[in-house]
């Protein structure tokens, strides 16, 4: 089959032609599985906005987007801990079938009260106040909360519910009436939903492909197709940019834009990503009990040096835990994190520590620029006294009792505190659940204030008390938001919006264009 790159699809188009439009997308990561509800990941993040919609949008093209009608177009709050909403009639699903309040509340209620272990998962990290979707009439649908919700439009713009069909997902595999782990299991494989694109191709791991879905309900799709292919290495990345073989690339750290500025055929967009890269620690293990080791840990860091080395000084630097996305909640004061050489040596000393090695893990490619960090941190730990060795592997550890520190990220989930650091170090969020982090009854209680309290000052005391904690007894650092670049044909017009989660490949109507040179 032919393929025209973006150039040749936009003389066709200005030209009429029946030619298709097509761009070929080449990632460093590519999903394993498409399912909105289970999937949290930097890589998965990629590819939902596109073949699924929520029942609330926002206006992505800004940082803090005003909330405005998707699948449903009006919502009204009936009860304190009740919400109506009304929805969009003659939507369609990918395989043809009509979405209904059915679907909806299938929708809904496989993530507020899930039965399949990675969706109970999603359900108690970020939608655990909700406790039921019910069906008014076939477009009309009820969703209760526990108790009063300060974040009823945000947590409904929530990737983890999007809306999937309930008779198609049913039906893959068993009992066709029942709703079972399999269904979701052979879902993640060939989803189906009611976004502009429909996902004709999973090769997990390898190779997706979007194509238009001609019955969307919005705008037209402005592509007939999109391939997105791993490309792993960043060098590949940009010579499948060179030579054709892409048209768009990700993940393009900053030492290597001076490649694609050297092509007057290449651009690059990018932006400091609504993420951190974190180091997280133990606070389990036998060698880091003692906060005092931690914080010497963390103090150690020099993070500016790091974001000039590895970023050229285009990577934000916090002081806290907080992005300017959270809009009223955003929180600069805060000093949780500061580089001390110095006074980490002091708490070495205090702690007893007696050089025992502490190992920091790290993934060899998943984070850009991770491996790097990790190693020049364990040269800044020697600075200051301590033993320190980088681990490379390509699994997840951090869930494993003998984990130290290691690479991970913390990123916006979605635009307030709780979508970011609240998600993660929740009372029994995962980092707790996987054993490396301990709460209490006051962290419990600044927490409760902080995710419930409907006035912003009180929830900002809170969020500051929660920052204090995590500066006196560490399990983690955030190092930096790292600046990513997309690098693309010189003809493609894209670029990553601010108001979306990170990584997000936004290919709907509005989102990307073409030169006619």
């Amino acid at each position: 089959m032919t393929r025209f790159l973006a150039t040749t699809a936009i003389a066709t188009v200005l030209a009429g032609s029946a030619f298709a439009v097509e761009l070929t997308v080449g990632a460093a990561n590519v999903t394993g599985y498409v399912d909105p509800g289970r999937d949290h990941s930097n890589v998965g993040s990629q590819f939902y906005y596109n073949t699924f919609d929520t029942l609330v949008e926002k206006n992505y093209d800004k940082l803090q987007g005003e909330f405005r009608p998707s699948l449903a177009t009006e919502w009204t709050l009936v009860e304190p801990t009740v919400m109506e909403l009304k929805l969009r009639q003659d939507v369609k699903f990918h395989n043809g079938e009509d979405m209904t309040a059915d679907d909806v509340v299938f929708s809904l209620n496989r993530m507020y009260q899930a039965t399949f272990p990675p969706y109970q998962v999603r359900s108690r990290d970020r939608l655990a106040n909700f406790e039921k979707a019910e069906k008014v009439d076939d477009y009309t649908v009820r969703i209760h909360a526990k108790r009063e919700e300060p974040l009823w439009e945000t947590l409904l713009n929530l990737q983890q519910v999007m809306i999937i069909p309930e008779d198609y997902t049913k039906g893959l595999t068993g009992d066709p009436k029942v709703a079972e782990n399999d269904d979701f299991e052979a879902f993640s494989l060939k989803p189906v939903g009611t976004g502009p694109y429909a996902i004709t191709q999973l090769v997990p791991g390898e190779t997706l492909v979007w194509e238009r879905f001609d019955d969307f309900w919005g705008e037209k799709a402005p592509l007939d197709k999109v391939t997105v292919r791993h490309m792993p290495e960043t060098a590949s990345r940009i010579t499948a940019l060179k030579t054709g073989e892409a048209d768009l690339v990700t993940n393009i750290a900053p030492d290597q834009l001076a490649l694609i500025e050297a092509d007057p055929a290449l651009k690059a967009a990018g932006s400091a990503t609504a993420l951190f890269h974190v180091m997280i620690m133990n606070a389990n293990h036998p060698v880091l009990k003692d906060p005092r080791i931690r914080q010497a840990m963390s103090l150690a860091v020099d993070r500016d040096t790091l974001n000039e080395a590895l970023w050229l000084g285009k990577a934000v630097v916090p002081s806290t835990h907080t992005m300017e996305e959270f809009g009223d909640l955003y929180m600069p004061g805060l000093k949780t994190f500061e580089y001390d050489p110095e006074k980490a040596r002091q708490l070495l000393q205090e702690a007893g520590y007696k050089g025992e090695e502490i190992v920091y893990t790290s993934f060899p490619t998943y984070y850009t620029n991770g491996l790097l960090a990790a190693q020049a941190i364990v040269e800044m730990w020697k600075e200051v006294g301590i033993n320190g060795k980088v681990n490379v592997v390509d699994k997840w550890t951090g869930g494993d009792a003998d984990m130290m520190a290691r690479n991970w990220s913390n990123p916006m989930y979605f635009a307030d505190p709780f979508g970011s650091f609240g998600v993660m170090w929740a009372p029994k969020g995962p980092s707790e659940s996987e054993g490396r982090f301990n709460t209490d009854e006051a962290y419990a209680e600044s927490w409760e204030r902080f995710r419930f309290s409907k006035d912003v000052e009180a929830r900002k005391a809170a969020y500051a008390e929660l920052m204090e904690r995590i500066s006196q007894d560490p399990p983690l650092l955030p190092l930096y938001r790292p600046f990513e670049s997309w690098a693309m044909n010189k003809n493609v017009n894209w670029a990553p919006k601010p108001g979306h989660i990170p990584y997000v490949l936004d290919f709907r109507a509005g989102s990307i264009s073409f030169a006619s040179n």
